[in-house]
């Protein structure tokens, strides 16, 4: 297939560049390069014959229009979007213009070229979402997202993502354009942008930083490795149900203080201080306005419907993705002199 990716230049998105370049397929990389991209994260594929990159934006019709004139994808894989939710406290208009504007701009490019093109029956439009979405869980075990869970978003992050995936179903709904649609847990794993959890407790603890953890740690969320995420999304927009949405979840579910205790202990391992353990510096902070208490994702339907699972336990991706860090000090240093990492931001005052 020939995929348009928004977005490749981020975390997710650059994962999913990679696999799809490794699978044999033809990409186009379309991002922005706002402050959490990086084309290192892509460097590796880089070279092939069989991607290109495209320096635009979502919130610009004109040159999305010109993008799929150029390229003519069979496919659009729509990652492009402002995830912070710390950010979207302090500053919510970005997040109101990239992900719902910007979506808009895309389905409109999307369909307009896909009218043009005769409307074929296999071409896909592929919006990524999360399970923030939903609101937040009781403690039960038991009780996880599904596909039918009513939304009810509580940031005004998850609140652009909600609107953006009413926007897709619309279109799908509206004007037929086929659309496959998927939600998604924490992501975690190599090239993570150094302002969320995973690797700002891990970069904290090597340079013998507090590690914050928002109010008493007792926040669950399912962690989700996110080279099974790329693995899973390439299978959903070759294989999904037209009109169908799917939720993609790691089964690892673990509290934040859980999470970052284990973090310490390989960290311990691994790289050990000249005394003590890395969990003293454990420092818990004043919590997130509105912080969800728990999130967690039933996998049933991608996994009867296409077979896919998650690879990788929890421990065995903590472990995976600290020896990533301390193996590419070259790609994070950077990133941490752009604006607002290493910030506490999301206050809410």
């Amino acid at each position: 297939m020939k995929l348009l990716v928004t977005g490749g230049a981020g975390f997710i998105g650059s994962a999913v560049v990679r696999q799809a370049i490794a699978a044999g397929h033809h990409v186009v990389n379309l991002d922005a390069l706002t402050y959490a991209a990086c084309l290192e994260n892509v460097a590796t594929v880089a070279d092939s014959p069989r991607y290109s990159f495209v320096h635009a934006d979502i919130r610009d019709r004109a040159a999305l229009d010109a993008v799929f004139a150029t390229h003519r994808p069979d496919a659009v894989m729509h990652l492009a979007a402002e995830s912070h939710v710390d950010r979207s406290i302090d500053g919510p208009g970005d997040f109101i213009d990239t992900n719902i504007t910007g979506t808009y701009n895309l389905l409109e490019a999307a369909r307009a070229y896909w009218v043009a093109e005769g409307r074929p029956e296999s071409f896909r439009f592929h919006h990524v979402s999360t399970d923030e979405v939903f609101g937040s869980l009781p403690p039960d075990p038991a009780v996880k997202f599904t596909e039918d869970t009513p939304y009810d978003p509580r940031s005004p992050y998850s609140a652009s993502k909600a609107s953006s995936d009413h926007l897709v179903r619309a279109w799908h709904e509206t004007y037929g354009l086929p659309v496959v649609m998927t939600n998604c847990s924490n992501n975690y794993g190599p090239y993570h942008f150094p302002e969320k959890l995973i690797p700002v407790i891990i970069l904290n603890a090597l340079a013998g930083k507090p590690l914050p953890i928002y109010g008493d740690g007792s926040n669950v969320r399912d962690w989700l490795y996110v080279e099974d995420h790329a693995e899973a999304l390439l299978l959903v927009v070759q294989r999904g149900a037209v009109g169908r949405s799917y939720n993609i979840g790691g089964e690892n579910e673990r509290s934040n203080l859980e999470l970052v205790r284990a973090l310490c202990a390989i960290l311990d391992e691994t790289r050990p201080r000249p005394k003590g353990s890395y969990a003293e510096q454990i420092t818990f902070v004043t919590d997130r306005p509105g912080h969800d208490a728990r999130y967690a994702i039933d996998p049933a339907r991608i996994r009867q419907e296409l077979g896919w699972r998650p690879s990788v336990t929890v421990e065995e991706g903590l472990a995976r993705t600290v020896a990533w860090y301390l193996e590419n000090e070259a790609w994070w240093r950077p990133l941490q002199a752009r604006g607002g990492v290493g910030e506490r931001l999301g206050v809410g005052q």
